[in-house]
Parts: structure tokens; sequence; C-alpha cells
């Protein structure tokens, strides 16, 4: 069973937990400012490049699948660092590309493993705590998450600006080495050996089947998804958004990520001091009233005003507030019909999470990326749809009741 509600979560778990999370993300953010010299030194086109998001993306979500699965069997830890070190070596090897092909099967090596980091620590946070205790950590960690894509492009465009896009790529090398060893010192093993669960394909197939099909699970996972990618947009559509439509600088992309994490940040504390207080739908319907005005804000500000600094900006941080405070609750909603297969339905939440990652990232941010205003419905269109999966995961919790 989790750990009761008294008990204090074990020392530095939240920052580890984080860390693993933010992985995966941070390796996309910071080699953004990138793009146009990757293209200019591996002789690709823009569409080319871009390429490199979705050949990472769409084994992401494919992978994702079986990393929680795997660790319900073998254990938390021993996948995390396994799958840390396939990582890492796949990064090393982007060093010496010579061809974008060489990057697209580089890119897809590093989705096949980064996404163990982020289903395992979700996981590791049912295996620890019930109620508001797991809502607390769950908000520390998002906190926590959002510094990374505040970060990573300011980081990313130094490097490039200093020795170009190779050295990004030794940054996340060593980034990656020194998160193997912390999670080597300190990681704890949360799932003991009596409650693991068999990789026979039989027992897979059949829960893979009750997860994939449970209502509930797919409605939390649906508002997970069209929230976050009302936001999504932009980080894949950062480099137009940012460098044609604002006139930023390849070392300014501070401007889109500082205000939107710094709107995940707050929105994730404030989450975890509600834990306890409103209950996980009173919390949820709260994110959604601020996400909806900063999306009919946003509409309206690119209707009334050309695209400037920093009027651009600030919806960005209003959603993404309203989407972190929501957060939390919609991922331990989505978890919390499998008490016996953590790992395995956040393996499916990431799934799904990952799958509409691919398809933003390769398909709706080109198609909107031509103007600011194209953007701003596209956040406005994907929040409704985060909204419909969300309200129809209440009406089906109260049918029940």
């Amino acid at each position: 069973m989790p750990a009761s509600e008294s008990k204090k979560p074990p020392r530095g778990i939240a920052l580890l937990l984080a860390s693993l999370s933010a992985l995966g993300p941070f390796s996309i953010d910071t080699y953004l400012p990138s793009f146009h010299d990757i293209g200019e030194s591996l002789h690709a086109t823009p569409i080319e490049v871009q390429q490199t998001l979705t050949a990472y993306l769409i084994p992401f979500a494919i992978m994702a699948l079986w990393h929680g699965a795997i660790s319900d069997a073998l254990g938390r830890r021993r996948v995390i660092l396994v799958t840390l070190a396939l990582f890492g070596l796949a990064l090393a090897g982007c060093l010496f590309a010579t061809r974008i092909e060489h990057l697209w099967l580089l890119r897809a090596l590093q989705g096949m493993s980064a996404g163990a980091g982020i289903v395992i620590s979700r996981a590791i946070v049912r295996d620890l705590f019930d109620g508001p205790a797991a809502h607390r950590l769950m908000s520390q960690i998002t906190m926590m998450f959002a510094l990374a894509p505040a970060i990573a492009p300011v980081i990313g465009g130094r490097l490039q600006f200093w020795f170009g896009w190779r050295s990004v790529f030794a940054f996340l090398v060593l980034m990656t080495l020194a998160l193997w060893l912390a999670c080597w010192r300190l990681l704890p093993e949360t799932l003991p050996p009596e409650r693991r669960q068999p990789l026979h394909a039989g027992y897979l197939a059949r829960t893979y089947w009750k997860v994939l099909t449970t209502p509930a699970f797919l409605y939390a996972c649906a508002g997970l998804a069209f929230n976050f990618a009302g936001f999504f947009i932009y980080v894949m559509s950062a480099p137009v958004f940012l460098m044609r439509h604002l006139g930023v600088s390849e070392t300014g992309f501070l401007w889109l990520f500082g205000p939107a994490m710094a709107g995940l940040m707050s929105g994730a504390w404030l989450s975890g001091r509600l834990a306890g207080k409103l209950s996980l739908k009173q919390t949820i319907m709260r994110g959604y009233l601020v996400m909806g005005v900063a999306a009919l804000g946003n509409i309206g500000l690119n209707l009334w005003l050309p695209p400037t600094l920093p009027w651009s900006i600030v919806p960005l941080f209003v959603y993404t507030f309203g989407m972190s405070l929501a957060m939390p609750c919609l991922t331990l909603l989505a978890l919390d019909p499998f008490p016996g297969q953590r790992g395995l339905a956040a393996s499916c939440q990431m799934f799904l999470q990952a799958g509409s990652n691919g398809l933003v990232a390769g398909i709706i941010a080109p198609a909107l990326w031509a103007s600011t205003l194209s953007l701003a419905f596209g956040m406005g269109a994907l929040m409704l749809l985060g909204a419909s999966a969300a309200w129809l995961d209440h009406r089906l919790a109260r049918q029940k009741t």
C-alpha cells in the first residue's frame, strides 16, 4: 500500500523525479535555437530539421506503452538506470552526425528511452502516496519540472552562439550522466518484489485492453493532452513565432519560455496549496476557467494588435498557469482506477500524450505557425477539446455515484 498521509517523501525525491520527468522535454527545447545552424551544417531544409522532433516524439509515444509495464515487472530503479544510459549513448551519437538522416535515427533512439523518466516517476508518486499527499508531491514535481523548458532554450541559445549546435548535444550528454549518477546513489526502489506484475503476453494484453478502454482514464488523458497541446503548438513553433513574427534573436527564447514556465510553476504551486482544501474536480474547474480567459484574451489581442512584445506573450503565462493548476489533478485521476498496474497505466497515459505531441510537432504546429492569429485560434480550439473531455469525465463520475 502507498505510504500514509503523514509520512514525508524520501529526502530529495521531488527534485529527482522532476529531473527525470524533465529530461525528455529538456532535450527538445535545448536544441530549438540551433535549427537554422543544423540545417546549414547538414544541408537540410527547415522541414527536414523540424522532422527531427517528429522522429523523437513518435518512438517516444510507442515505447511509453512499455516502460511502465516493464517497471511493474522488474522494478522502478533498474529500468530508470538502463534507459538513462541508452539515452546518453544516443545523445553522444549526435555529436558525430554528418547527415540529417543520422540525426533522425539518433533522435528516434533518444525518444525510445526518454519516456521512462516521466512515466516511471508518475508511478513512483502513486507507489508512495494517496490522496492530498500524492497531489502535493505531484504539484511539487510539476513546479520544478517547469524550470527545465524555461532554461533549456536559454542554455541552448548561448551554446549555439558560442560553439555551434554540436555543443548543445555535448551538454545534454554531461547532464544525462549527472542524472544517472544521482539516480544510482539516491533513487529508492518503491516497488517491492511481492507487488510486481508479470510480463506474460496474456496478462499484458488483458491489462492494456482494460486500461485503454476505460472511459474515465481516456477522458482524463484527453484533457491532459489537449490542454498541453494548446501550449505545445507554441513550443514547436518557437523558432518561427519568436524569430520571424516577433523579431527575437536566437539567444532570446526566454521571451517565450520564461513567462510560460513562470505560469507553470505558479499554477502547480497553487494546485499543491489547494490539495485537501478543494477536490480534484474543483481544482480542475478553476484551471479551465483560467485557460478559457487566456485563450479568449489571446484571440482578442491578435485581432486588435500586430504581433509585438510583450503582449503576444502575456496570454501564454495565463494559459500555462491554468494548465498546471489542473495538470496534477488530471494525472492522478487517470491513474486512480488502476492501483495494481500504476506503471502500465502511466505508460498508456504517456503514450496518448506523446502521440498527441507528435501530431502537434509534425502536422498541427506547421499548419498554424503562418501567423500569430492562427496560433491563437489553435490554442482556443485545443483548450475547448480539453474542457469537453474533462466535462465528460466529470459527468461519468456523477453517473457512478
